[in-house]
C-alpha cells in the first residue's frame, strides 16, 4: 500500500519548502528586528503576539487548550528553555557575528539531541556507530568555524568567539528543553501546547528585556516591526505548523533534514541581502557540519544486551496517546 508521501507528494514538498525557506530566512529577520529592538525585548515581543493568537486559534477550531498545574510547570519550562534561554542567546549572538555562522552554529542542535537522549534516555540503547561518526565530524566543523577567533586577540573579535560559544549552549537549551518536551507528552494538542510555551516565554523575555532596560534602546521604526511580524507569521505560525504536519505524516529522519538545510538558505540570503562575507573558514565549515548533522539525524539507535543480573528496563509509556 503506498505510504502518505507517495500518495500525497505534492502537500509533503510544499510543506518542506516552507519550512526550509521560512526556518532559514529566520536568521536574517532575527538581524534586521534586532538592529531597531534590542535582542530580549525583541523575541518577547514576537512570542507575545504569537502565542496568545495561536492559542485563540486553537480555541476556535476546537482544540483543547485547558491545561493543569503539572502541564503548566512542564510548559514554562521548556518554554524558557526553547524560546526564552536559546532564542535570546541567538538574538544576541547576531549582533556580533554573521547569520549564516549563527545558522550553522544552531545547526548542531542534532548532535545536542542525540547526545541528551543518551544521557537521559535508556540504558539499553546506544547510538550506532554513524552516529558517533556525525559527533565527531559535527565537533571538528565547530572547531573549523571558531579557528579564525581563537587565534586573534582584538576585543571585537573575542566579542565574536564569546558570542559563537554562546550559541552553542542556546543549542543545547534547545536540545534539552524538546527532549523533555516530547518525554512529558500529554493529551494536550501540540499546536496548543505550542502556543502556551510562546506565551510563557514571550513574558519572561519582557521581563528581561524591561529588567535589561532594552525599552530605552528600542527604535520602533516600521522595519523594525515589520521583521518581528514576519517572525511571528512565517517564523512561528506558518514554519512551526508546517512542521508539526510533516511530523505527523513523514518519518521523522526526513523531518529532520531541515536542520542542515536551513543554514545553506541562511547563508545565501545573508550573502545575497547582507552582503556577508563567506569566508575559507565558514565553507569548510559548512562543508563538514552538513553533513555531520545528516549522519547524526540519520543515525538509529541500537539495542544492548543487558548486563548479567540485570534486568531489561520496560519500554516508556507515552503520557497520551490520540
Amino acid at each position: 500500500m503506498p505510504s502518505y508521501f507517495e500518495q500525497h507528494r505534492f502537500k509533503v514538498a510544499f510543506a518542506f519548502a516552507l519550512v526550509y525557506v521560512f526556518w532559514g530566512s529566520t536568521y536574517l529577520a532575527i538581524d534586521l528586528a534586532i538592529a531597531h529592538i534590542p535582542a530580549a525585548l525583541m523575541a518577547g515581543l514576537r512570542f507575545s503576539i504569537a502565542g496568545p493568537l495561536m492559542l485563540a486559534y486553537c480555541a476556535l477550531a476546537g482544540r483543547g487548550i485547558a491545561i493543569n498545574r503539572r502541564q503548566f510547570v512542564q510548559l514554562v519550562l521548556t518554554g524558557v528553555l526553547m524560546l526564552s534561554v536559546s532564542n535570546v542567546i541567538l538574538c544576541w549572538s547576531e549582533n556580533y557575528i554573521p547569520t549564516g555562522l549563527a545558522a550553522l552554529l544552531a545547526a548542531i542542535v542534532p548532535i545536542w539531541f542525540l547526545l541528551v537522549e543518551q544521557a537521559v534516555g535508556r540504558r539499553d540503547e546506544r547510538p550506532s556507530l554513524r552516529g558517533y561518526l556525525g559527533v565527531a565530524l559535527g565537533i571538528a566543523g565547530v572547531a573549523i568555524l571558531l579557528w579564525p577567533d581563537l587565534r586573534a586577540t582584538g576585543a571585537i573579535t573575542r566579542m565574536n568567539f564569546i558570542a559563537s560559544v554562546s550559541l552553542l549552549g542556546a543549542s543545547f537549551s534547545w536540545a534539552l528543553g524538546s527532549v523533555l518536551s516530547r518525554r512529558w507528552q500529554s493529551n494536550l494538542d501540540a499546536f496548543s501546547a505550542s502556543g502556551w510555551q510562546m506565551t510563557f516565554a514571550g513574558v519572561v523575555n519582557v521581563l528581561m528585556g524591561l529588567a535589561l532596560g532594552d525599552q530605552h534602546h528600542a527604535d520602533w521604526s516600521w522595519k523594525g516591526l515589520a521583521a518581528v511580524l514576519y517572525l511571528v507569521v512565517f517564523g512561528s505560525w506558518v514554519g512551526y505548523s508546517a512542521y508539526v504536519w510533516l511530523l505527523k505524516h513523514v518519518p521523522t529522519a526526513k523531518v529532520a533534514t531541515y536542520a542542515y538545510v536551513n543554514p545553506i538558505v541562511a547563508l545565501f540570503l545573508g550573502w545575497l541581502l547582507l552582503h556577508e562575507r563567506i569566508d575559507i573558514y565558514i565553507a569548510m565549515g559548512t562543508a563538514v557540519i552538513v553533513p555531520a548533522v545528516a549522519l547524526v539525524t540519520g543515525a538509529k539507535l541500537k539495542k544492548t544486551e543487558p548486563e548479567p543480573g540485570e534486568a531489561p528496563e520496560l519500554p516508556e509509556v507515552e503520557a497520551g496517546a490520540d
